[in-house]
């Protein structure tokens, strides 16, 4: 007999409705067909075993399985539960009278009990678009999945609840998640607080101004200044994430599933990889694409520490996602696009010896071992960092000092007010929603110079030998410090504070 159960694959941060034909029949012989991995063809064992130790068994029939398309690859664990079912429902062991109305997503433990899936929520949203009146899936996702509204999400421990609920009416408890009440629930306040840094005063300012701009940033000084510290608190001053936000964010981390059971994520992500880190792990891709560290900090801050131990070819990869704001991986038969808006940090020392911009240290590095440090950062990555700032170690006083700095939730005020501002001023825009992501037309148009400022720029650039590409970056750097004064004007004074933020542009760095 054929029966039809419905499960579904993510490709991307999307989902595919994938329909599990089961059809029994005279003979012996157990065929799965339609692109499964390893890990679906070996689900009969699991199967087996799991109805096996709940009073049910696979029949000693001819069982043939196709998942339509046929034409595209699943991959995963998480059909053992859709089979199963499929199985039961066509050997008449169980009714099916509601069966195609559910998505059924799970994998079986050997004694029928349910593990954890990958990717619920997109599931759930296609589940939702595609009218099926519910979904049933292991407990631990349940949370995730009931984000969407208009679905029934019912989280289950065993496959004999799912076995009883069809075969015999038992009702599952619902999901029930009021999704905007679980986002205010979840927008606790981040653990890091600029409270806690001492001095850097400067630097906290500079912080403010990418934060509020959106500008990437690089903190260039000597190991021991306090660059990690000062990275580790920037998503404690960036605005707090809208529930679009959340919800966009909350599906990346959904696909591979690293998202908690309390569901929606309200915190801006901070990813910090390691500088080991292949170009796939940072942008993701593989045999099966999966979203790498760039599209997990969507929404928030990617920091890459030790910038220059980063392998070139790493480092290169990021060039398009930054411009783009998105990562397109094509393979063979199919591409997918995951999201990439992020806030680069990245923190360097200013030569081999790591004290070359420390006044209390001496320079054990020479110009040529300096030059070839340097140079591994190539100045096309450089082009799409707005602000280069150098940190340099606190005296003992200021560490010593009992008087707490300026909190994250004082900055955040003066960020989110900026922020607000900008995003008034790119309203009719779908592509740009703070400066740092202003086209030339754009900065030409809200960057309108007086002849004083532009003698001033002009005089900067001479003297201190800044490149051309630093031109663009002081313009959108002076917007957002213009912002934040709430002027709508830039003037010479948000052009000097500006051209202060472009360390790296100068003569004597990086040539």
């Amino acid at each position: 007999m054929l029966k039809k159960v419905f499960g579904s694959a993510v490709f991307g941060v999307e989902a595919t409705t994938i329909t599990v034909e089961v059809n029994t029949d005279t003979g012996i012989g157990y065929h799965l067909v339609g692109l499964p991995d390893n890990a679906i063809k070996e689900s009969n064992y699991r199967i087996a075993a799991a109805l096996q130790n709940n009073g049910y068994r696979i029949p000693g029939k001819k069982i043939i399985i196709n998942m339509s398309p046929a034409d595209l690859r699943k991959e995963g664990s998480a059909y053992d539960l859709t089979l199963a079912i499929g199985i039961l429902a066509s050997s008449k062991q169980i009714k099916d009278d509601d069966l195609e109305r559910y998505i059924i997503m799970g994998e079986l433990s050997l004694d029928g009990t349910l593990q954890p899936i990958k990717g619920a929520l997109p599931i759930a949203v296609k589940a939702r678009q595609e009218g099926f009146k519910g979904f049933i899936l292991p407990s631990q996702n349940a949370k995730e999945a009931a984000i969407v509204d208009n679905l029934e999400v019912y989280g289950i421990d065993n496959i004999k609840q799912v076995i009883d609920f069809f075969d015999k009416g038992e009702p599952l408890v619902q999901t029930i998640v009021n999704t905007r009440e679980e986002f205010e629930k979840n927008l606790d306040f981040p653990e890091h607080d600029f409270s806690d840094v001492r001095g850097q005063e400067g630097i906290k300012r500079c912080m403010e101004i990418a934060a509020a701009g959106g500008h990437n940033i690089i903190l260039i000084g000597p190991p021991g200044a306090g660059k990690t510290m000062l990275a580790k608190r920037l998503p404690s001053i960036l605005p707090p994430m809208t529930l679009h936000e959340a919800l966009e964010t909350t599906k990346i981390h959904s696909v591979v599933g690293r998202v908690k059971e309390t569901g929606l994520m309200a915190q801006r992500p901070f990813r910090s990889p390691h500088h080991t880190i292949s170009d796939v792990a940072l942008v993701g891709g593989g045999a099966f694409p999966q979203p790498g560290e760039i599209s997990l900090s969507h929404n928030g801050v990617l920091f890459l520490d030790e910038l220059p131990e980063f392998k070139r070819g790493v480092l290169e990869v990021l060039r398009q996602p930054l411009e783009d704001r998105e990562v397109t991986i094509s393979r063979a038969k199919f591409t997918v696009t995951y999201p990439s808006s992020f806030m680069l940090v990245a923190s360097m020392n200013p030569s081999p010896g790591g004290y070359f911009n420390d006044p209390n240290a001496p320079v054990t590095s020479s110009p040529a071992e300096m030059q070839r440090y340097l140079s591994k950062i190539s100045g096309p990555l450089l082009d799409r960092i707005d602000i280069h700032i150098e940190v340099t170690p606190v005296p003992f006083e200021k560490l010593s000092e009992d008087r707490k700095g300026e909190t994250s939730v004082d900055i955040r005020k003066r960020v989110t007010q900026a922020r607000s501002i900008q995003t008034e001023r790119f309203k009719e825009s779908d592509a740009v929603h703070y400066n740092a992501q202003m086209s030339t037309k754009q900065i030409r148009k809200y960057c309108v110079l007086d002849d004083a400022s532009k003698q001033l720029l002009k005089t900067a650039m001479e003297r201190l030998n800044l490149s051309a590409r630093a031109y663009d970056r002081i313009l959108k750097v002076s917007r957002t410090i213009a912002d934040l004064e709430g002027v709508e004007e830039v003037n010479g004074s948000h052009i000097g504070e500006a051209i202060q933020y472009r360390s790296l542009d100068r003569d004597g760095w990086l040539g």
